[in-house]
């Protein structure tokens, strides 16, 4: 006789509001192109299949992750860390830690702490940009699957170096420093293709 545990259905994985409230932003996602929308279906699957731990940098290799590209109000300066791990340009970033209510607060969070702008004005609650992307040495992770949101930065801000970075700086967003984090031209067009009316 078998038994009726062994063979039935593995458990739905635990979702809570985080991950439910995620869930519908992704579900409500206009994306940008093709590729983004791709992209997403791709986030929706996994987040399906790994409920909160999907948020949870101690849920696995893979987890999602939330970064912001911070604007000037006119969208023609880009303020970007140059990151010590990594050793490349890049937007503000990091994991979801257990108190944010939502990625999109992670999101501003670890802007803030890494700009060192505490007063950053979000665009948008909603995400504007999706990339999976695989980590090199250096990592303890194998994959960031990042959720990216875009804030303004007051014109009288002084960024100040995080013990994340080695620099940051502001950039005109057609003259980018070398080296960036790969992909992140492409990401950065589509966030400003998202932003310009």
């Amino acid at each position: 006789m078998t038994d009726p545990a062994a063979s039935a259905a593995p458990a739905a994985p635990a979702t809570g509001p985080r991950i439910a409230g995620f869930r519908r932003q992704l579900a409500d996602l206009r994306p940008v192109d093709d590729a983004q929308d791709r992209l997403c279906r791709e986030y929706l699957e996994f987040v399906a299949s790994r409920g909160d731990s999907a948020l949870d940098r101690d849920g696995g290799p893979e987890h999602v992750t939330a970064s912001t590209f911070v604007f000037d109000a006119e969208l023609r300066r880009i303020l970007l860390t140059l990151h010590r791990k990594g050793r490349f340009w890049v937007q503000f970033g990091g994991h979801i830690e257990p108190g944010d209510v939502s990625v999109s607060a992670a999101a501003f969070r670890e802007a803030a702490e890494e700009s060192g702008v505490d007063d950053l004005v979000p665009l948008s609650s909603e995400p504007l940009d999706l990339d999976r992307h695989a980590l090199g040495a250096g990592f303890s992770c194998a994959r960031h699957w990042d959720v990216g949101f875009a804030a303004v930065a007051p014109a009288a801000a002084v960024p100040a170096v995080s013990d994340e970075s080695e620099d940051v700086r502001w950039w005109a967003v057609d003259e980018l420093p070398e080296p960036l984090a790969g992909g992140f031209a492409r990401r950065l067009g589509g966030i400003l293709r998202a932003l310009r009316p």
